[in-house]
C-alpha cells in the first residue's frame, strides 16, 4: 500500500510514543495532532483497513476504531 501520504502528516517527526499512550484517557495531545492534520481521514482508513491494535490514527484510539468499524457493519 502507497503510504507517500505519511509526509504529509502533522506527527511526522514528532515522537511516536505520543501515539501510542497506556490508556485512552491519555490520548489527549495525540488527537489535538491529528485535528491540525490534512491527512487525518486517509490516516483513519489505513488504520481502520489495516485493523491497527494499537495507538491514535487519524485521531482515533483503538476503541473508537473498532465502534466505527461496528458502525460501518451495521450501516451496510
Amino acid at each position: 500500500m502507497e503510504l507517500a501520504w505519511r509526509r504529509h502528516s502533522a506527527c511526522s517527526g514528532l515522537d511516536p510514543d505520543i501515539f501510542y499512550p497506556s490508556a485512552d484517557d491519555e490520548a489527549t495531545i495525540a488527537k489535538l495532532v491529528c485535528t491540525e492534520c490534512s491527512v487525518r481521514e486517509i490516516c483513519l482508513e489505513f488504520a481502520l483497513r489495516g485493523r491497527e491494535k494499537e495507538g491514535v490514527w487519524g485521531g482515533a484510539t483503538e476503541k473508537e476504531r473498532r465502534r466505527i468499524l461496528r458502525q460501518r457493519r451495521r450501516a451496510s
